[in-house]
């Protein structure tokens, strides 16, 4: 094409000769003999399918994976290390002026002695990259989709990850809240909401006192406790999944929870049907009746087409006992594996071992349903010393939420790569 368009460019200055003319006729009829050539060398099966077998075969490049349960092997992103970088805080994808940060959680601002380097360590996966996702091209490629976290403030600390990760890029937000929502925003020129729907248990329940006409659990000497109506949702997230476009639930810290539950001056005492379920079950076995109850009904309930995910186990990392008994975190780099065995084997029934007793009640209780499950649990236990501690603002160090900017930045990166993942091969 060049050189035929130079040629005529040329012939407007000069009158071709004849043995040019001769000349330029030759170079055409070589050039289409060797094209003739080049088409009979080539095998009529790898010239159609070649394009095809290179799109199959890179399926992280193009986001083709089928969507599962858990990720496909060559890209597990709950195995790997964290690496420290010293630069990655030039990078910050929001700062500790972001406004939705809540005050206990903001460890630059209250000046924790990592508080910065909390952003330098990244989390590399075994055998894929795990990139930071891009809020812009995020918010474009959700446009008009509605996004629910439910659960306790764990997932509203993932929550206001993202809004700040978003709010970076995009101002145009206000303040809206779908029914029962604790908080939540939208982003206006996208019109994209994303809202934190709380719940300590998923189930209802609220403060039982024993009745003076007698009853089953009166007959049993129970005078007061929590009653959890295991097959009733919190009405704080009840109507969520009728109306959000993705869903990442969570529950667990609470079933654990002496202080809150007492097993003999609160205890939880839960009800079927309005029943009490007699002879009385503990928290664990309560934990799977919710849960299984509670599956069932968001994927009755859900909109088409909705994305549901549960998300794992949070974990704790108190040390020298739990929250209420002098525990701390004042670590001030990530666990070796050794030292996250120490901490969360079931063997060894130490003080963070709810963190993998909640997973396993949540991998039975999710097999064969149409959730996601999110996997952050292990790259999470690594990081003793992301939590507030000391800088928390509490009585005793906050070893259980994270600090912001922090690791649920990184859970959200695993969040994003799994929508990708999941849109592009729809």
């Amino acid at each position: 094409m060049a050189t035929r368009e130079n040629n005529h460019h040329h012939s407007k200055k000069t009158t071709p000769s004849f043995s040019s003319s001769r000349l330029f006729i030759s170079l055409i009829c070589l050039v289409s003999l060797l094209l003739v050539i080049s088409l009979f060398k080539t095998s009529p099966r790898e010239t159609p399918t070649q394009p095809e077998q290179n799109i199959q075969t890179a399926p992280l490049q193009t986001g083709g994976d089928t969507p599962s349960l858990t990720l496909s092997s060559d890209c597990d992103y709950s195995e790997g290390q964290w690496i420290y970088n010293p630069t990655a805080e030039k990078s910050f994808r929001y700062d500790q002026t972001c406004k939705e940060i809540f005050k206990g959680w903001n460890c630059i601002g209250s000046n924790k002695f990592n508080g910065i380097d909390l952003v330098k360590w990244l989390w590399k996966p075994s055998q894929c990259e795990l990139p930071q996702f891009d809020p812009l091209l995020f918010l474009k490629r959700f446009r008009n989709t509605n996004i629910g976290f439910v659960g306790d403030s764990l997932n509203r600390n993932m929550f206001v990850s993202l809004f700040c990760t978003l709010k970076r890029v995009s101002n145009d937000v206000k303040k809206w809240r779908p029914a029962g929502a604790d908080r939540g925003f939208t982003f206006l020129s996208y019109n994209l909401t994303i809202s934190y729907h709380r719940t300590n248990l998923l189930a209802r329940y609220g403060r039982w006192v024993a009745s003076t006409n007698g009853g089953p659990l009166e007959s049993l000497g129970y005078k007061e406790g929590y009653r959890v109506d295991v097959d009733i949702p919190d009405g704080t997230w009840e109507k969520a999944p009728s109306f959000h476009d993705i869903l990442i639930f969570n529950t667990g810290h609470w079933w654990w929870a002496p202080s809150k539950f007492d097993p003999l001056k609160s205890p939880m005492l839960f009800f079927e049907k309005g029943n009490p379920v007699i002879p009385l079950v503990p928290p664990d076995v309560g934990l799977d009746m919710v849960l299984k109850h509670m599956i069932p009904y968001v994927e009755k309930t859900i909109r088409p087409g909705t994305t549901i995910f549960f998300r794992t186990q949070s974990p704790r990392h108190f040390e020298g006992g739990d929250w209420d008994q002098g525990g701390s975190c004042q670590r001030s780099q990530p666990l070796s594996s050794e030292e996250v065995e120490e901490f969360f084997s079931v063997g060894r029934n130490g003080t963070n071992v709810e963190t993998r007793l909640v997973n396993e009640h949540l991998y039975k209780a999710l097999k064969g349903s149409s959730f996601h499950i999110l996997e952050i649990t292990r790259l999470s236990e690594y990081r003793a010393d992301a939590h507030p501690s000391t800088a928390g603002g509490k009585k005793h160090d906050d070893c259980m939420h994270w600090c912001l900017p922090g690791i649920t930045d990184t859970w959200n990166d695993v969040f994003v790569a799994h929508l990708n993942r999941i849109y592009s091969s729809n």
